[in-house]
């Protein structure tokens, strides 16, 4: 019964995890990164559809983000999608590949950044603790129907507590790493 708790709870805080290197991996660090472009969503044949499914994004340099589209007829409702995304870039088409040239980050985007990232994990921290809660929540109800003991309860929000240091521990590592990466020039 315990494990089961456990489990839950953890499946919980993973999907909060892998939401939250998800958003990560879209922000702009002066690096070229396909994440960066890959959910903007393009006019294509009537339809709002997502740049990955329509072309090959690849990064053939570290500041530039090459496009090639499936159907060399859409290159123009890819260029327009991109220039009217909120990143604020600009695409140049030869006829055969859209490039995008990721400019360096000034100092200050840099500061708006580590601000914006801080804000992500603190969301994400919320989200654990809330998964935590709940879960004990649960455990009081449980022990207040005679389906577990005191002991059981207190044993299972140990390993609880032991789960939540964990993952907390995993969102700090990500958080250093990523703000090193917006960081760096």
């Amino acid at each position: 019964m315990s494990n089961q708790i456990v489990s839950q709870t953890k499946k919980n805080m993973d999907e909060a995890l892998d939401f939250m290197q998800n958003e990560l991996r879209k922000f702009k660090t002066g690096r070229a990164q396909s994440a960066l472009v890959e959910d903007i969503l393009v006019e294509y044949y009537g339809t709002k559809t997502p740049l990955k499914q329509i072309a090959t994004i690849s990064v053939p340099e570290p500041a530039m983000i090459a496009i090639s589209p499936f159907d060399k007829n859409s290159m123009k409702d890819i260029e327009k999608a991109i220039s009217e995304s909120k990143l604020n870039l600009t695409a140049s088409n030869d006829g055969q590949i859209i490039r995008i040239k990721i400019p360096p980050l000034t100092e200050e985007r840099r500061q708006e950044l580590a601000q914006v990232l801080n804000q992500k994990v603190e969301e994400v921290k919320v989200s654990i603790r809330s998964s935590r809660e709940e879960t004990m929540k649960k455990l009081k109800d449980m022990e207040n129907a005679k389906q577990i003991s005191e002991d059981e309860k207190f044993k299972i929000k140990e390993d609880l507590d032991k789960l939540v240091e964990e993952y907390n521990k995993k969102i700090e590592d990500i958080r250093k790493t990523k703000e090193e990466e917006i960081m760096t020039v």
